[in-house]
């Protein structure tokens, strides 16, 4: 079994406030080997970008209790010193943060902060450091780079601040890169340009990618695994085709029913999730999910009200943290499958299934970025 390059174990992050303590990330374990690709999903407050902050040390340990171990490539970062971190922030491992007008600094150009991540870890003259910033910047799509690195944050539009993000996190070749939400202000065309971006890094120096995003038709696209996350814990982990044609978790089956599709009847309605994701201060006493399951009556002895389900195995890659039995599971998804045209979050076919409704030619999930977005026409960025 090939060692993984990142492993997160029994990861736990907790802020106390004047209402209560937040348990923003509760007991996370994943791995990530070198030239694969993670994708983690679930709705806003989920935890997802607090468990890629406590990867990258960027929790303030003053004003958070955070426990649990992270190895990089056997190296613990939890307990590490702080400039032990900071010298692998940025060079072994960045990320690409959501808001780049919050994460750019507003009183100095694009260069000049460019230029700063590439000086900070590489022993190259300014003239050169600002050669590779421009050719980032122009790897990642911006127009006329030798104008642009000159300009602030705020003479660039959202989406080519974005840009700027990436090419920031790309310009040291990591080994393991963190994208938080990469594509959220790009057009299509953009995103995809991006995405190949990221695929021919992991293809050049086998990085491997911890995405996180709500787009599942990106997570279609790019990801090996999938993790889904709900009220801070990990309730189903799989390959991203267990995740997408044998989901187990009532979550899952509602994030990927929610998801309108191009390729099902447009008179069906969307299915969505009822109610809202839970307090993290006032977390359920037991499955945190048990609010908005339309299958909790389904559990005898209401185990859904007062124990918490353990994240069981159902094969060594798929594990699932639910109280219905697997035969239960097993029969709602083929009824939920049934419904939505060859897998549960509609259209497709099971590539383990040649008899099922459609086969790609490689025998692999690859579905089109765009296929989930919003009919919507989209506008392309005025370059300036």
């Amino acid at each position: 079994m090939t060692q993984a390059f990142l492993d997160v174990r029994d990861l736990r992050v907790q802020f106390p406030t004047e209402d209560g303590l937040v348990n923003a990330v509760d007991g996370v374990d994943f791995s990530v080997e070198k030239g694969k690709t993670l994708a983690i999903v679930g709705e806003s407050g989920s935890g997802k970008s607090v468990t890629s902050q406590a990867i990258m040390g960027l929790i303030n340990r003053k004003s958070a209790k955070m426990t649990g171990e992270v190895y990089l490539e056997g190296e613990e970062l939890v307990g590490a010193r702080p400039e032990q971190v900071r010298s692998l922030r940025g060079k072994r491992m960045a990320m690409i943060f959501q808001d780049p007008l919050s994460s750019l600094h507003p009183f100095y150009t694009i260069g000049k902060q460019l230029a700063e991540a590439v000086l900070v870890h590489q022993k190259v003259s300014k003239s050169e450091a600002y050669g590779q910033a421009r050719d980032m910047l122009a790897r990642v799509g911006i127009p006329n780079p030798e104008r642009r690195i000159k300009d602030y944050p705020h003479n660039l539009s959202g989406g080519m601040r974005q840009r700027v993000m990436i090419a920031m996190a790309l310009l040291n070749s990591p080994e393991l890169l963190i994208a938080d939400e990469p594509t959220t202000a790009l057009d299509v065309t953009v995103q995809a340009q991006i995405l190949d971006l990221l695929r021919s890094l992991q293809a050049e120096f086998g990085t491997a990618i911890v995405l996180i995003t709500h787009d599942l038709g990106v997570v279609a696209d790019m990801a090996d695994d999938v993790v889904v996350m709900y009220g801070g814990r990990v309730v189903e982990r799989g390959s991203v085709q267990d995740i997408y044609y044998r989901p187990e978790m009532p979550y899952t089956w509602g994030l990927l029913g929610s998801v309108p599709r191009m390729d099902v009847d447009r008179g069906e309605r969307l299915q969505p999730i009822p109610g809202q994701p839970p307090s993290l201060i006032r977390l359920p006493k037991g499955c945190v999910f048990r609010p908005r399951c339309p299958y909790h009556e389904l559990v005898p002895g209401n185990r859904c009200d007062t124990d918490r389900p353990d994240l069981e195995p159902i094969t060594p890659e798929h594990a699932v943290r639910c109280h219905l039995e697997p035969a239960q599971r097993r029969e709602i998804a083929a009824e939920r499958l049934t419904a939505r045209g060859g897998n549960v979050a509609g259209g497709g076919a099971d590539p383990d299934n040649p008899t099922s409704t459609r086969r790609t030619e490689d025998s692999t999930l690859r579905t089109d970025p765009a296929s989930t977005a919003s009919p919507a026409t989209t506008t392309q960025e005025d370059p300036k």
